[in-house]
Order: structure tokens, then C-alpha cells, then sequence
């Protein structure tokens, strides 16, 4: 008998993570689902994004809501350089719209990812929040391949994983073609998350796993509370130092600021018990993370 079980497989109506999360199928309609990927392929201003130097191994965009002013949302996280924020293309509004009636609450930033085959991957971590509107949720669409997300408990939840060879509690979450996964904030708070690579050859895969020659995209809506106005010279609200329009500053993308955010970006990666007020609370007016001297 193994010394330790598989982690489960998780779907609809399961308990996930700390209970907070969901998978639901067939978000969209069938007409929009059948379409959606091939579109999105053209409308969508795909780019390569950089973290530590290297090339991350998925092609990204970034879409948001776009004020009359030019301002717009900004989801900070660990890359070097975030693509330059756009309008929401014309499929991606339309997911947006189905996304928003099944959260009932509204998304104003998406970040999409085309995961070109197998191969393409993100390691696990938890969501970054100094941004995410507090009480709200993340939401993954899926289209495409289907693609398993793994949620795995930060070690410190796990007081006695490593002992005897026990791992930390793991959970795998399968997500097909038209699902969205529902990340509640507590469960990012106290599991890590991924999509881990897979090499096997397509043959070896499920009709799910080759659907769209084995390529998927996902979009991450979020519901953002932080803001740069059209010139990315100022930044407000909730993430940042100056916590309204009339109280915005100027960016900041100094080695020290820089430092200090990226520090507690690893915090929340590591931390069950993550105390946001305390880390984030002052806020923070870094931009872009590539450090610089001086």
C-alpha cells in the first residue's frame, strides 16, 4: 500500500481548497464557446513577458475597463514589466459580461494567457492582493485544452508535512474546455496554485486534453482597486499610498520601493496567516519591477 494517497480530483460541487472556491461548466453560451478561441487568437494583443530576465513560458495580454479620463485599472505582481494595459477586445467583453451575472459582483481587469501546448506552465503561487478589491473573488476561464490546476497548502498550514514523508494536502482540479474556476481569497490565502507543465505526447492524452490541438487560453478577471491615470504618471487607490483620485502620486520604480513590495509579494506567497493591513495597508507607489541602482 503506498505510503500516501494521490491528491484528489476535484470538480463541480466538491469541497475546494478552504471551501471558498467553485467550478462551474459551460460558463457561455455554446454559440460564443464555440468561437471564442479563435477569435480571442486575432483580437487579442498577445505578448512575451519577462520575469527575472527569463521569458515565461506562456504568450500574455493585459485588458481592462478604460475610464473617459484614459485611467485605468493596474494588477500588480512579480514580473519585470507588465504588457500595456487595453481596452477589453470585443470576445473578451462578452466573457466579461457572462462572467460578472455568474459572480454578481463586476471584473475591470483581466490578464489572459495562451498556453501554446503542454509544455506551457505557471508555478505554483498564491494571487497577489494588494490590488484585488478586498471581500471579492478571481475567476479563471478556460478555453481550449483541458488543463488541470493544482492548489497545494503553504507549508506553514502544514505543520506536519515532511515528517515521515508526508506531504502537504494537494488537490487537482481538472478544467475544461468552457469552465471557470472560482479562486475565493481565502483559500489564495492559505493554498498555492498552479498549472503544472505536461509532456506527454498528445496521443497519450484525453479527447479533452487534445481539444484545440492541445493549445488553451484563460483569462484571470479580477475586480481591481487601484488606478493609473492615461500618462502611468500617478497612481491611487486601494494598493497605493494616496487612496483616492484627488490624492494620487507620482510612480515610484526606485530599488529600495521595489525591494520592499517584492518582499512583501513573497510574504503572501509563504504566509497562511498573511497579514494584509499590516503588509499592504500603507500601500505602495512602485510601477514596474525591474530593479535599477541608484
Amino acid at each position: 500500500m503506498p505510503r500516501h494517497a494521490l491528491p484528489p480530483s476535484l470538480g463541480v460541487g466538491d469541497r475546494i481548497g478552504e471551501g471558498d472556491c467553485e467550478l462551474v461548466l459551460d460558463v457561455l453560451p455554446p454559440d460564443l464557446a464555440e468561437v471564442a478561441f479563435e477569435k480571442m487568437r486575432k483580437e487579442v494583443a498577445w505578448n512575451v513577458m519577462y520575469h527575472r530576465g527569463g521569458e515565461v513560458p506562456r504568450l500574455v495580454a493585459v485588458e481592462g475597463e478604460v475610464a473617459a479620463d484614459g485611467s485605468f485599472p493596474i494588477y500588480r505582481h512579480p514580473a519585470d514589466e507588465s504588457p500595456a494595459l487595453g481596452p477589453f477586445s470585443p470576445t473578451v467583453s462578452l466573457i466579461r459580461e457572462h462572467v460578472q451575472q455568474v459572480l454578481d459582483h463586476p471584473v475591470n481587469h483581466v490578464l489572459i494567457q495562451h498556453y501554446r501546448s503542454g509544455a506551457d506552465y505557471i508555478s505554483e503561487h498564491s494571487d497577489k492582493t494588494i490590488d484585488v478589491v478586498r471581500g471579492s473573488k478571481v475567476v479563471n476561464v478556460s478555453l481550449g485544452a483541458q488543463r488541470v490546476m493544482t492548489l497545494r497548502m503553504k507549508r506553514d498550514g502544514a505543520p506536519n508535512a515532511g515528517q515521515g514523508g508526508v506531504p502537504r494536502p494537494s488537490q487537482k482540479i481538472p478544467l475544461p474546455h468552457n469552465s471557470m474556476f472560482v479562486l475565493g481569497l481565502e483559500t489564495n490565502a492559505k493554498w498555492l496554485h498552479a498549472i503544472n507543465h505536461d509532456k506527454r505526447p498528445i496521443q497519450l492524452k484525453s479527447p479533452e486534453e487534445q481539444f484545440m490541438d492541445g493549445e488553451r487560453i484563460s483569462l484571470t478577471f479580477r475586480h481591481i482597486g487601484t488606478f493609473l491615470p492615461g500618462d502611468e504618471s500617478r497612481i491611487y487607490g486601494q494598493g497605493a499610498k494616496g487612496k483616492t483620485r484627488e490624492d494620487a502620486r507620482p510612480v515610484v520604480n526606485g530599488t529600495e520601493e521595489v525591494a520592499k513590495l517584492l518582499e512583501a509579494f513573497g510574504k503572501e506567497n509563504q504566509q497562511s496567516e498573511f497579514d494584509w493591513d499590516a503588509v499592504y495597508g500603507e500601500g505602495s507607489d512602485v510601477l514596474h519591477f525591474t530593479l535599477r541602482d541608484g
